[in-house]
């Protein structure tokens, strides 16, 4: 079966709700488990997962000091993940600790950059950021490359300009993934359609809520898997 390029994400604290979101879904590939998920059921969501035959993005946006990550990042490594997520502005000597730890394996890892739940105004109001969003994440893209890791999450309205300025070898993970405007209490801000994110230069696609939370989970994500396909 050739490598789907969406991901759907397991928004649950629930590991009954999450499997069985899991059953309902046969034909996804990759499934995200976030912190909810991770904090209240712990590594046997992981198992379960790997029993099925799925991949997963472990995304704990893990942000310590650089010991604490490194170790957090060898055992999360030891559970079979594919693709685990670190915090771009915890620094270079973080950085450079987790991408020591995961070498060696299969496991990708990840910087998450800034926030998809950020707009412009609170970047500079209540970070203190005033530089244009897009460039504060292309410097922290280019401080996680140049500490060893070799992808990066980031928004759908960066992805474009990362790619280019960066080159096709990175891995590019894009969450906001919307076909409509967000929907009254989604926290994402920074969104765009599959399409769009694709034709960018997105790698993978994260959706979690428009597909787990649908009327019909299988039809809506047959709906964006048609949209993904169709981009390319």
């Amino acid at each position: 079966m050739q490598d789907s390029r969406l991901i759907v994400a397991l928004d649950t604290s629930s590991l009954e709700e999450a499997l069985e979101w899991v059953e309902r879904l046969p034909q996804v590939q990759w499934w995200k488990v976030g912190l909810e998920l991770f904090t209240a059921v712990g590594p046997p969501i992981l198992q379960a997962l790997k029993e099925r035959g799925k991949r997963i993005f472990l995304d704990l946006k893990l942000h310590d000091i650089p010991r604490t990550v490194g170790r957090a990042v060898r055992v999360a490594v030891g559970h079979g993940v594919d693709l685990l997520t670190v915090h771009a502005a915890g620094g270079s000597a973080m950085l450079h600790s987790a991408a020591t730890a995961v070498q060696g394996s299969s496991c990708r890892l990840l910087a998450v950059t800034l926030l998809t739940s950020l707009g412009p105004e609170q970047v500079r109001r209540e970070l203190g950021i005033e530089r244009d969003p897009g460039d504060y994440v292309l410097q922290l893209a280019q401080l996680a490359l140049e500490q060893g890791l070799t992808g990066l999450v980031c928004s759908p309205q960066e992805v474009g300009r990362l790619r280019q300025a960066l080159g096709p070898k990175v891995l590019l993970v894009t969450p906001g993934i919307r076909l409509g405007d967000p929907e009254a209490g989604d926290d994402q801000r920074r969104v765009c359609s599959p399409a769009t994110a694709l034709q960018a230069g997105a790698d993978y696609l994260v959706v979690g809520r428009p597909i787990t939370a649908a009327a019909d989970p299988l039809a809506a994500w047959q709906r964006f898997q048609a949209l993904v396909e169709t981009a390319g």
